[in-house]
Formats: C-alpha cells, structure tokens, sequence
C-alpha cells in the first residue's frame, strides 16, 4: 500500500534526548571546570617546593606562621575576589585597612570613650568609604581603576594629615589602657593554643569569610547577580539584575574586609602608622588572580582567592626558613602571578571545550 512502510520493516526509534545533566563526567572533568583549580595545583607545587628547600617549613609553629600570613592577605582576597568576579577593581584597599585602625583610635582617644565605641564608628565609616566608591562608579560611568585610585591617593594624604594634626605625630597615641580594649583585642587580635601550637583569631576571620563569600556566590541570588553583572552588565540589566545595587554592596563588602583587618592592626600593636598599608591592594589583587579570578569579571572563586593568599603566605615564610635574601620575594610572587593566569587560562579553555 503505498505510504505504508515496507512488511517487516520498522522505522528507526527516535533517540531520546540526553540530558546534559545526566551525562556521565569523569571526576578530572568535574576539577577542571573549577575556577580554582590552577591555584591548588600551584599551592600544592609551592608547598611541596619549601618542604623540600627548607627543613624547618614542615614544623607546626612554622605552620601556623605560615596560615596567619595568608590571613591577613585572604581577609582582604576575599571581597576582592567577589568584586573583580563581579566586574571592579579597588585600588583604595591597602590604605583603607589603615584608615579603619586610625579612625577606632583617633576617635576612641580623643573622644575618651570605650574604645568599642571607635570600632563601630570606624566600621561605619569603612562602609561609608565603599558606598562612596560604588556611588560614584555607578553614577559617572568612570573605570573602577580611576575612581579607586583618586580614593586611594585621597585616603593616603588623610590617614598623614589627620593623624599629624589630632596627633601631632605619625602615629596614633597608645590606647591599650582603655575601656573596653581587653575585649577588642579578644575578637581582632587574640590567639588559640592547641598543643604547641599558637593560632591567630584572624585565621578564623578568614575562614569564616570564605564560607559566607562561597554560600553567597553558589547558593544565594545575590551570587547570581555577582557574575552577571561582572559577565555582562547590559545584558544583565536587560534581564533584571539590580547591578548598580550589587556593584556597591561589593565595595561596601570590600569596606568591611578593610574594617576587619584594620582591627587586627589596631588591637595587636595599641598604636597605628599612618603610612602603612600603601602596596598592599596590590598583594589582595594578585591572591584573587592567581585563585582564578579573570581580569575581565564574571569568573572566579572565594576559595580560589583563599589558596591564593594561602600561596602568599607560604612562600613569604618559607623564603625565610629556607634563608634565603627576602629580596627574591617579589621575584618569587610575580612569577607565580603569571604562571598562575596562563595556567587559569588553560584550564578555563580546557573546561569550555569539555562543555
């Protein structure tokens, strides 16, 4: 019968549809998809590195060194990295950490008051230093690296000039024998014994940023928003993102990474320089490049910004216990940031032709 299939035959089954999601993928597969894949590869080359070069790195003080190093680099790496995931930079950050201890103890000073009353006044004033960032990136249009950069040399010349004019020095006067200072030296600068072991609060500051900055970015819309404003900010304004709001809720975040770390500052020493801090913004930039945050935005990791500045860490200690000149550590630290991006790179290409 004509338009009837042959006797016997039978017409070729469809194929169902394979959903991508319950296609097999091996486990190196999986890794190599991950943003921070070349920084835990480069940490564990680092790591085994200074082993092998210096037979003391593997003792458990040496250790802990090591961790409250990367601590005061990956309090800061982290709402960088959400930042530059996000699209911006900030240039502001190294002195802003300096800013936030002067501000706790000018004001705790001078005011007489329980020194708890300078940290939230500096608190609301390093939100207020990220707000006027993101405020004015959003409302002029201007390149983060400009606006940060007028911040940065703006905060430079304040954190000098307030300090010599209130304190007719560089240097802030001593307020360890404050109201309230045991207290706020317990949360910013204690430290933990385990065995022989001594553990810096700040590690735990650290870590406990990572998990928030990590829940924020894989669990939550904000996350969401982050990559796609710094992907693409037309596009992600077409389909709805808020991404004026976003973009200045990460400079307020990266204002209370400065908050936090300018603390630690304040409370370990009872006294601040005002010079300090300057260079630094450049440390917290390359710890979130090198855990493979891209330039470009809309890529990257809080995990991977935390082997980053774990990276740092170990090898700006482990330069020292191998005694060797400190001078090879900025050596050491931009070749690391280069084999580090081509290594980001190459992985990320390898993860896109996996797709």
């Amino acid at each position: 019968m004509s338009g009837s299939p042959l006797h016997g035959a039978h017409p070729p089954a469809a194929l169902p549809d394979l959903d991508e999601r319950l296609l097999h993928r091996s486990v190196l597969r999986r890794l190599m998809s991950r943003p921070e894949l070349g920084a835990v590869v480069g940490a564990v080359a680092v790591f085994v590195f200074f082993c092998v070069v210096a037979d003391s790195f593997l003792q458990l003080s040496s250790l802990s060194t090591v961790l409250y190093a990367s601590s005061t680099i990956g309090i800061m790496a982290v709402p960088v990295a959400l930042l530059m995931i996000g699209g911006e930079f900030d240039l502001s950050t190294g002195v802003a950490v300096t800013t936030s201890a002067l501000v706790s103890s000018m004001f705790s000073y001078q005011m007489t008051a329980n020194v708890w009353v300078g940290v939230g006044v500096s608190l609301l004033t390093s939100l207020a230093i990220g707000f006027f960032n993101g405020i004015v990136l959003v409302r002029t249009g201007l390149p983060s690296f400009i606006i940060t950069l007028a911040t940065f040399l703006m905060l430079t010349g304040m954190n000098l000039g307030f300090t010599k004019l209130i304190s007719g020095a560089v240097s802030t006067k001593t307020i360890g024998d404050m109201e309230g200072f045991a207290s706020a030296r317990e949360v910013f600068a204690s430290q933990y014994t385990i065995g022989d072991v001594n553990l810096k609060v700040t590690i735990v500051w650290w870590l406990g940023l990572v998990a928030v900055a990590t829940w924020i970015l894989l669990r939550t819309r904000a996350g969401n928003w982050i990559f796609a404003a710094g992907g693409n900010a037309h596009a992600a304004r077409a389909v709805g993102v808020p991404v004026a709001r976003t973009k200045i809720a990460l400079y307020m975040g990266t204002g209370f990474g400065a908050w936090v770390l300018g603390q630690h500052l304040l409370f370990s020493f009872d006294s601040v320089q005002s010079g300090e801090g300057v260079g630094n913004e450049l440390l917290y930039i390359i710890a979130a490049v090198i855990g493979g945050c891209l330039m470009t935005g809309g890529y990257g990791s809080a995990i991977g910004a935390a082997v980053g500045a774990l990276i740092f860490g170990m090898t700006n200690k482990g330069i020292v216990y191998a005694q060797w000149d400190a001078d090879w550590f900025k050596f050491f630290l931009g070749a690391m940031l280069l084999l580090a991006t081509l290594l980001n790179a190459w992985v990320r290409k390898r993860a896109e032709a996996s797709k």
